[in-house]
């Protein structure tokens, strides 16, 4: 890292040239140096831009005829976004920039997504949006590591209020540049899905022994966003190995709910090949929005309220029979080996006897669907086991160790000696 860090700052400089501007000089003023990127299509800035309009369109194999030929706004900057990615891509890997700031209505931050999604985990992206936090923002188009803020009062022109958000995310994205640390790779990494321990439990078991053996064990929190973190960085090839042992996301995704990870879920580990252990953790629950009334078809569901925010109700045999299928579809495009665990004595917290979702009979029927949802070549290990039950853990752990003594996946390193646990 250098001690004045290089800051991409991306928009349309041909009607945000004030508020791109300050930008720039408020980096200064943090202690960083401003790189300006233009992406304007119909006009030109009225400074300089370190990379034009003509360069992004460029990095993407366009040039503005093209852009603008047939006349229509979003293909054009759907062409100016994919160059914009690139560049800024290309402009990361030779050490030229070391973060992001872009600015943005509807169209830039759609613009300024995609450039977000380009760069690798631990390399500071802000963008300023007037849509920041909106429901209009798929999951699948977040970034990891994305940080955003209100583009309060600064549609048209600069003022104090405008000032002071264009300020703050100017002076966060260069101390993130200074102070990020990047991720590494000293002992092999596997990924795992998880719900918080009040449902899902098995990390605490697994935590420990995945430690004693010599891995690096990144849990991710799949209320969806979480899960779209845990594909981003297996789309990065960040995991040696993954443990997906909490699928309600792509239950989610699959009944409508907006607590989802985006139609990829389960699919990005498979596809470049890296080992999967895989469970269904969670997958009979529906997650809803705990500040909004239940819709009347729902109303007789079996609920459970989390918090303020989020709550769940019971799937029915249906969707459970859906799910399955689904499930057994995705593992099986998979590219590297994948082992299926299926804990018959349960799948969440709250399907024990005496919680509120304890139902043997639809149980029962989600674990026929999803043996004969599952085929070879993946591998199927059905246990008596509740998921969230020491058994579970060892089940697991005893597929990793095979693998490992097969050179499936790496061994891990001590800590201590560096050899191989």
């Amino acid at each position: 890292m250098t001690t004045r860090p290089r800051i991409l700052v991306i928009g349309t400089g041909d009607t945000k040239s004030e508020e791109l501007q300050f930008m720039a000089s408020s980096i200064r003023e943090a202690g960083g140096e401003a790189l300006q990127m233009d992406v304007s299509i119909l006009g030109d800035p009225p400074y300089e831009p370190d990379f034009s309009k003509h360069d992004v369109l460029a990095a993407g194999g366009h040039t503005l005829a093209e852009a603008t030929a047939g006349g229509d706004e979003m293909s054009a900057m759907t062409m100016m976004a994919g160059g914009a990615a690139i560049l800024a891509r290309k402009l990361h890997d030779e050490g030229r920039i070391d973060g992001v700031l872009a600015l943005g209505g509807s169209m830039g931050t759609d613009l300024a997504l995609d450039v977000a999604l380009a760069l690798p985990l631990g390399v500071p992206k802000f963008v300023v949006s007037t849509i920041s936090y909106s429901h209009l923002l798929p999951p699948d188009r977040i970034a990891t590591d994305l940080m955003m803020i209100l583009w309060a009062g600064g549609l048209y022109g600069l003022n104090s209020v405008c000032r002071a958000v264009l300020s703050q995310a100017s002076g966060a994205v260069v101390g993130a540049a200074k102070t990020a640390v990047r991720p590494t790779r000293s002992k092999p990494v596997v990924g795992m899905s998880s719900l918080g321990k009040s449902c899902l439990k098995y990390m605490t078991h697994l935590k420990p022994e995945l430690d004693k053996r010599g891995y690096e064990l990144v849990v991710f929190h799949t209320t969806g966003m979480g899960g779209r973190a845990l594909e981003a960085v297996a789309a990065q090839r960040g995991f040696d190995v993954v443990m997906d042992f909490s699928l309600q996301e792509l239950a989610n995704f699959e009944n409508g709910s907006v607590v989802n990870s985006g139609p990829d879920r389960l699919e990005n580990a498979g596809r470049l090949g890296i080992p999967q252990i895989v469970a269904p953790g969670a997958v009979d629950m529906i997650d809803v929005c705990a500040w909004l009334p239940l819709p009347p078809k729902l109303a007789d569901r079996a609920y459970h309220g989390h918090n303020r925010l989020i709550g769940s109700i019971i799937a029915s045999p249906e969707e459970r029979r859906h799910i399955a299928e689904k499930i057994g579809e995705k593992l099986s495009a998979a590219k590297g080996p994948v082992a299926f665990i299926l804990p018959e004595g349960g799948i969440q917290e709250w399907d024990q006897e005496g919680q509120p979702f304890h139902d043997p009979e639809s149980l029962g029927g989600f674990l026929k669907a999803m043996r004969e949802a599952i085929r070879p070549p993946v591998e199927l290990i059905a246990t008596p086991h509740h998921i969230n039950s020491p058994g579970f853990a060892d089940v697991a752990l005893s597929v990793l160790d095979r693998w490992a003594a097969e050179g499936k996946v790496p061994a891990g390193v001590k800590e201590k000696t560096g050899e191989a646990a």
